[in-house]
Order: C-alpha cells, then sequence, then structure tokens
C-alpha cells in the first residue's frame, strides 16, 4: 500500500459544525468503486465498532463509532442507521456528537437498553484535559421521539486500581435478581485483560462497583478485553469479547481478536464459568467488536453485527478517505455449546437471476457452493488466465481450510497476515459467499465456522475458478443499503 495522509492531532479530534464541512469528503468516498450495495458504511470518513444495537418499537436500530474527517482514528461521534428487516437500512445522521466535558475529545463504545417507550444508549465518554490525560467516563443518553437527551452528568467515572483502559459498557436487566448489571471492558495495572461489574436497581441511577469478572481459566488472557457483550441464548450465556494486546494460535501477528466463551454467569459469585476453552468467532482477515442483541421475538437466537475492519490496520480506502463497513446481520444459535451463524432469512429479498457468464463474479453477489469428497479449491477473484485471486483451498486429510489473499493486486496489512486456516472438526460439505465491491463474507458448513475479509479487486479481477468436485450456483444482490449524504 501506499503511504497514508498523516494526520496533526488537531486534524483528528476537529469538532464537525455542519455537514457542509464533508461535503466533498463524502464526494470522493461515493466515488469509490468500492463502495459497497447492501454492507452499511460511513457516510464519509471512518467507520469502526457497532454500537447501540437494539430492536425497538419496530425498529432495528444500529449506530457505529464514526470519525468524519477522513479514514483515520479520531473524534468519534455515533452514526445512527436503522432497518425494519435488518438488510435495507436508512441513513439518519448524527445518534450521539462530543458536546460535553465529560466527552469532549469523543463518544466512544457502548449498548443500547430499552426501557418503556424510550431507548437508551450507555456509552464511554471520553475526556482529556489540556495535557492529554484521558479519562473515560461511562455515560447515558435518553433517545426520544422527539430528540436526545444527554444527563448532566455520567453514571460513574474510572477506578484508580485499574489501568486507564476501561470502557465500552453493556447493560443488561437480570429479571431473577431485578437488578440492573454493565460489564465494562478493562485492564488491570498489571496489563491483565478483564471486565468491570457494576450494578444498580434502577436503570439511570445509583451505579456502584460490584466488583471483576471472574473467568476460570482466563486470568492472563491478553491485555485488555474491549466490547464484552453477554447474552443468553437458548438457555445458555454467551459472553464475547475482543482481546488486545496477545497473539493467539492460528492467528499470525495480529494482537486484535474476537472471541465467545459459552457456559454460566452467576450474577453471585460474578463468575462465568466456560464449558469449553474459547473460540474464534470468525476466522477471517476482518472482523473485531462484534455487537448482539438477544432475546428478540425468539429466546433461541441472538442477532449479530460486527466492524469489518480491525483497529490497527490500514486498507486501500484511506487513499479516498474513507474506510471501513459492517457485516451484514446475522443470526446466531447454539448447537451444544458451538456458536452456529447464518445471514438473517431476509436476505434473500435482494436475490436476482444470475445472467453472468460461468467463472464470472458480479460486484454484489451470493454464492451457493458444494464440495464433494476430497481436496478442493474455490479461487475468487481470478484474472482472465484464471491465475490469482483470494484463495481458498481445502485438505481432506487435516480437514483444514487456507485462506490466501497474498495474490491480489491489492496488497495490504502483510505484516499481520495474508494467510489463515480454518481448521475443522469434519469434512466440508458446503459454504454460502457474500461477495460485495469490498468484502466477502463466508459461511461454512451451514455456519459452523465463518471467514470475514476485506477485498479490494481490480477491474481485471473478476473471475472465479473451482476444482472439478465442487459445484456452484449463484445469484445477484440488489442494493438494500442507501448511500445517501445524512448528517
Amino acid at each position: 500500500m501506499n503511504t497514508m495522509k498523516e494526520w496533526s492531532r488537531e486534524e483528528r479530534y476537529r469538532v464537525l459544525k455542519s455537514k457542509e464541512e464533508i461535503v466533498d469528503v463524502h464526494k470522493r468516498n461515493a466515488a469509490s468503486v468500492y463502495r459497497q450495495s447492501y454492507h452499511i458504511q460511513p457516510v464519509s470518513g471512518l467507520s469502526s465498532d457497532p454500537n447501540g444495537f437494539i430492536y425497538h418499537k419496530g425498529i432495528w436500530h444500529l449506530f457505529y463509532q464514526w470519525t468524519p474527517w477522513g479514514a483515520v482514528h479520531g473524534l468519534k461521534y455515533w452514526y445512527h442507521v436503522t432497518s425494519t428487516d435488518l438488510v435495507h437500512w436508512k441513513n439518519e445522521g448524527i445518534g450521539l456528537a462530543p458536546d460535553c466535558d465529560y466527552d469532549n475529545k469523543g463518544c466512544h463504545s457502548g449498548s443500547g437498553f430499552a426501557y418503556g417507550d424510550d431507548m437508551y444508549l450507555f456509552y464511554t465518554g471520553n475526556h482529556r484535559d489540556e495535557n492529554w490525560v484521558r479519562t473515560p467516563y461511562t455515560c447515558v443518553a435518553q433517545y426520544t421521539p422527539e430528540g436526545l437527551k444527554k444527563m448532566p452528568s455520567p453514571l460513574f467515572g474510572p477506578r484508580d486500581d485499574y489501568a486507564e483502559h476501561q470502557r465500552d459498557p453493556k447493560v443488561v436487566y437480570v429479571k431473577e435478581k431485578d437488578m440492573y448489571f454493565i460489564f465494562i471492558g478493562a485492564m488491570s495495572e498489571d496489563k491483565r485483560g478483564t471486565t468491570l461489574i457494576y450494578k444498580s436497581s434502577s436503570l439511570l441511577e445509583g451505579w456502584s462497583f460490584a466488583g471483576e469478572l471472574k473467568v476460570p481459566g482466563y486470568e492472563y488472557f491478553g491485555g485488555m478485553w474491549e466490547c464484552p457483550c453477554i447474552a443468553n441464548i437458548d438457555g445458555k450465556d454467551v459472553f464475547v469479547f475482543s482481546p488486545q494486546y496477545t497473539t493467539l494460535e492460528g492467528r499470525g501477528n495480529s494482537t486484535n481478536h474476537n472471541v465467545y466463551l459459552v457456559g454460566k454467569m452467576d450474577y453471585d459469585t460474578l463468575t462465568f464459568t466456560p464449558e469449553t476453552d474459547y473460540r474464534y468467532l470468525d476466522y477471517g482477515f476482518d472482523f473485531y467488536a462484534a455487537q448482539m442483541a438477544a432475546n428478540v421475538n425468539d429466546d433461541k437466537k441472538a442477532i449479530m453485527i460486527t466492524w469489518i475492519g480491525l483497529p490497527d490496520n490500514h486498507y486501500p480506502t484511506e487513499e479516498e478517505d474513507y474506510e471501513g463497513s459492517m457485516t451484514i446481520a446475522r443470526e446466531l444459535r447454539l448447537k451444544g455449546n458451538r456458536i452456529v451463524q447464518s445471514p438473517v432469512k431476509a436476505i434473500e429479498q435482494l436475490r436476482e437471476e444470475c445472467d453472468e457468464e460461468e467463472g464470472k463474479l458480479s460486484k454484489a453477489m451470493e454464492m451457493l457452493v458444494d464440495f464433494n469428497e476430497g481436496d478442493a479449491s474455490l479461487h475468487l477473484f481470478t484474472k482472465e488466465n484464471g491465475e490469482g485471486g483470494f484463495t481458498i483451498d481445502y485438505n481432506a486429510n487435516t480437514k483444514t481450510i487456507t485462506v490466501d489473499k497474498s495474490h491480489m493486486d491489492k496488497r495490504f496489512n502483510e505484516h499481520v497476515f495474508e494467510t489463515l486456516d480454518v481448521p475443522l472438526d469434519e469434512d466440508l460439505k458446503n459454504m454460502r459467499i457474500f461477495i460485495d465491491s469490498s468484502s466477502v463474507e463466508i459461511f461454512i458448513n451451514d455456519g459452523l465456522y465463518t471467514f470475514t475479509a476485506h477485498v479490494y479487486p481490480t477491474e481485471k479481477e473478476c473471475g472465479y475458478t473451482h476444482s472439478d468436485n465442487v459445484s456452484v450456483s449463484r445469484y445477484k444482490l440488489k442494493a438494500s443499503v442507501k448511500d445517501d449524504f445524512v448528517v
């Protein structure tokens, strides 16, 4: 990749005063050949963590971390999108803006909570003083049909006996206790990743520190647990988090991950007892900060949306002043102590007959792939001669899928990883692949494994090839996310 723009602190933390200030940025972004058609993406600049994901009064609300000026982490806003079916998304504009002393340098990640006729947004207020010393506050805003109302002061500040990394509040109500709990991603003073828990009998006041979450076997697992999220699916508790500052097996040089545990949460002892070892929520190159909305009309599933990206990575569209997108919405169910992921059913509404000749990809496509016995290959984004591309190869002897993006013309994040393995517990049977202009999402063996990645194919990289024991059917997909300029 080319060297990207160097941003000064003043540029990164500039306050957005009117939409006219970013008209040119939006125009550059919208003109990119890599703008997606059915994935949520920033109206301008950078999108990262999904926030405040909630279903309320017939509408799905999603917010995401947004830096409007360009593809850089700086002054964060919450940008708001809505949907009635988790497929067709509408831009609503800024949801939260950093306009108070306690969030003067950004409204960082958090969660949503429905309460009566209103919903509440719990977020991290990123405050910095004149010496650039950071203080993270846990804050709340009431979101009503009449508008947004921030509470006049934070719910609580950071604890002095932990490192300054204390953020990303996830709010849950435990009916059996008639008590609210907030999970806070944190790092101890000796740089252990952990989660802090607060509790209150009232949603908006009276919060007190309950203690540190205990997870047997995970006392020294990573240096920071970002974006903790817990949900009950089919009677079991699922704890999702993003450990940082550590490498994990099979993940190359990356120090940013997204994992899950299935087990039981005890709110008396603040102990999460896992049934098995951690698993990767996704095996791909670009997947982080997953957020779940649980128990929505069906207590046997949750809905999840995730950022297609990683905190320290860089992508080719930075040259066009934008970066990032969200995954398609996924249903999560349990099979024993394993999460099974599938695209929400409504995405099938986007299907159209594929009129591309065999061996050709369209910019927005769904592929249904079946594998017969033996070693197999499926190479996407190949050139006219069948070479290059985003290669997917299966070794039947070791039951391992190897994905390699190093053959693509646009290479990026080579120092982190370009090749990753997906180890299977059974033979490879099928894949369901969603391609958009700059992303690939792969659901393997009916969703027991997934693989998510950004890709940036050139005009010549538009084909695919496969081995003889592979069969492919295809659909074109219609656009479902408006790319209009709403601020």
